[in-house]
């Protein structure tokens, strides 16, 4: 199913123009147009999802082996020193656009780029409490 009023649907579709460095019957790998550095490219499946939780599970999985492909050949390709692959999902955690879609980051020495997070320190009962929680 695409979405009428997704900007990504369309761009996934090819409604719009876009620098497409791969495509096939589920997906368009474009390059994004706000890179955080060279090469910055986004994967949109061509069916509308919200999010990974609307996803299903075969499709989530391409995606992961596209980046996998995707990634290494970006970075051979332009010499990036690392890579992130970062998916999004809800606005809390920084999901703009409402159709899933993966990032592929070419990270190089020194890119001024800082996709970390700073850590915390939950006490041993705490990870304890966590754990008990989510053990299903």
């Amino acid at each position: 199913m695409k979405k009428d009023d997704c900007i990504f649907c369309k761009l996934a579709n090819g409604v719009f123009p876009t620098n497409s460095i791969y495509e096939d019957d589920r997906f368009n790998v474009i390059l994004d147009n706000g890179p955080a550095t060279k090469g910055h490219a986004l994967i949109l499946p061509k069916e509308h999802a919200d999010n990974l939780f609307e996803l299903p599970e075969d499709t989530a999985a391409e995606a992961m082996k596209l980046a996998r492909k995707l990634g290494k050949h970006i970075m051979d390709t332009l010499g990036a020193d690392g890579l992130n692959i970062v998916q999004n999902n809800g606005a809390a955690a920084g999901q703009t656009v409402m159709h899933f879609h993966l990032h592929i980051i070419p990270r190089y020495e020194g890119d001024g780029q800082k996709i970390l997070w700073d850590p915390t320190s939950p006490s041993a009962e705490e990870l304890t409490q966590i754990k008990e929680q989510l053990v299903k």
